[in-house]
């Protein structure tokens, strides 16, 4: 730097009410901030991922989509199998609203666990072999993960479609309803139609 540059920068210091001094320390100061920041991200962190209900959704995730619990309950429990399994969904949540404390993030969790109830409750097993491919545990578990380690990529998707999860999950409740509907009619209809069966005889 030229004798005239460094005379022009301590210019515009003393213009800026700012000294060398000054500005180091400010500097410092902003550093320190945010190393102090980065120890409370990385200790918020390390507490959620070695609590119990973390532990639980990577535990449930595994079992329910990875092992193919979740279908293999919708096989046995015909078409309200996964009305039984969504009760699984209670630590996901309680990890997003209390642990993360996210409401974008609880409300993509609740959506994923209402899509695959909506998809399970199809009639005839359809329901059931379409779970094996859904696998919404995993999914959410990784949507949590992904804010629990500050994966920026994750928390922008997720909040990006705040307000469109809300109004899809509004949808999702008349639409499991009218299914729950169907299922009762149809089983109303084949009782119906077996004691007629039966009247033959």
């Amino acid at each position: 730097m030229s004798e005239i540059q460094h005379g022009r920068r301590h210019q515009v210091q003393d213009d800026l009410g700012l000294t060398t001094e000054v500005e180091q320390k400010e500097i410092n100061r902003v550093l320190e901030k945010e190393e102090r920041r980065n120890v409370q991200k990385q200790e918020k962190m390390w507490k959620i991922e070695d609590s119990s209900s973390y532990q639980m959704v990577c535990g449930i995730a595994k079992w329910m989509d990875r092992y193919y619990l979740d279908p293999i309950i919708g096989v046995f429990v015909p078409s309200f199998g996964d009305m039984i399994t969504s009760f699984f969904v209670v630590p996901f949540i309680y990890v997003s609203a209390v642990k993360v404390r996210s409401l974008p993030l609880t409300l993509a969790v609740i959506y994923n666990v209402m899509v695959d109830v909506l998809v399970g409750l199809i009639p005839f097993y359809i329901g059931d072999f379409c779970d094996i491919f859904k696998k919404a545990y995993v999914k959410n578990a990784r949507l949590i993960t992904g804010f629990v380690e500050d994966d920026e990529e994750i928390i922008k998707e997720v909040n990006g479609k705040a307000v469109w999860m809300g109004v899809m999950i509004a949808l999702l409740c008349f639409l499991i309803y009218l299914m729950v509907q169907l299922i009762i009619k149809i089983a109303e209809w084949s009782g119906s139609a077996w004691d007629w069966m039966m009247g033959l005889f």
